[in-house]
């Protein structure tokens, strides 16, 4: 079977503007769902509408904030409206982005995805799931959050992908015409070198003019799993480029 019609959840987030890009450069129809486009996936807004002739839902609606309490009832909300309204609609399954290391986490956001991905798992439709690790685009985001001409950036090790990568991984798991077999597991994709999260926003504020000080995380949701490498990706993990130094240079 061929697929051609997909739904994006999320479609104007950082992630979703790249996996409407990459089905429509592929030929496919795209369905881009979101608040702007008059679907809500959390009242369900337009929702039934959108799904018409979906073959395939992406999932990569995300919360705002790092908030564990607020973030779990949006991706409670969301997947079980997805899947209903999948379901009514006839679409055959949904491909969501989720984090590497979720399964270890026990707090903020990444505990949210956990409880994500379980409640994804465990609706009508099939879920396949894609673990990525956080990405380029995060660092000028921890940037922002900081005022002043002194950034404090926790000096965690990570391995940044960019978004793009993220979505073309995304979307050829979307496409796998073999249903990923029992027992195997979860596919991560994240980029080609392992740095900390200070070094890489030190690169950028470089660019900005902020001075970047790495500090030990600690306060940070999981602080210790992530300083002991636990949202690091695993050896099946895919790796790809650019880095992030690589990814920079082609920042306007």
């Amino acid at each position: 079977m061929s697929i051609t019609k997909f739904a994006v959840a999320g479609a104007t987030g950082r992630l979703g503007r790249h996996v409407v890009d990459v089905l429509a450069e592929r030929g496919h129809r795209v369905v881009p769902m979101s608040r702007a486009a008059g679907v809500d996936v959390i009242t369900g807004e337009g929702l039934a509408e959108a799904l018409t002739g979906v073959e395939v839902i992406i999932d990569v609606a995300s919360w705002h904030s790092s908030d564990q309490e607020a973030a779990t009832e949006f991706f409670r909300t969301s997947a079980r409206n997805l899947q209903e309204a999948g379901q009514k609609a006839g679409v055959a399954q949904i491909a969501v982005a989720s984090i590497i290391g979720v399964d270890k986490a026990t707090a903020g956001f990444v505990a949210a995805k956990k409880v994500h991905e379980q409640l994804l798992l465990s609706g009508p439709l099939p879920a396949r799931i894609l673990r990525a690790a956080q990405f380029h685009e995060f660092v000028g985001q921890l940037l922002d959050w900081q005022q002043g001409d002194v950034a404090y950036i926790p000096a965690l090790p990570t391995q940044l992908v960019a978004c793009r990568t993220a979505a073309e991984t995304l979307v050829d798991l979307a496409l796998d015409p073999d249903a990923p077999a029992p027992g195997r597991p979860i596919p991560e994709i994240a980029g080609p070198r392992k740095e900390t999260m200070s070094e890489a926003a030190q690169l950028l504020g470089a660019r900005r003019g902020i001075k970047v000080v790495g500090v030990d995380g600690s306060g940070m949701p999981d602080a210790e799993i992530a300083a002991n490498g636990g949202f690091l990706p695993s050896p099946h993990a895919k790796l790809a480029g650019p880095s992030f130094q690589e990814w920079l240079d082609t920042q306007p």
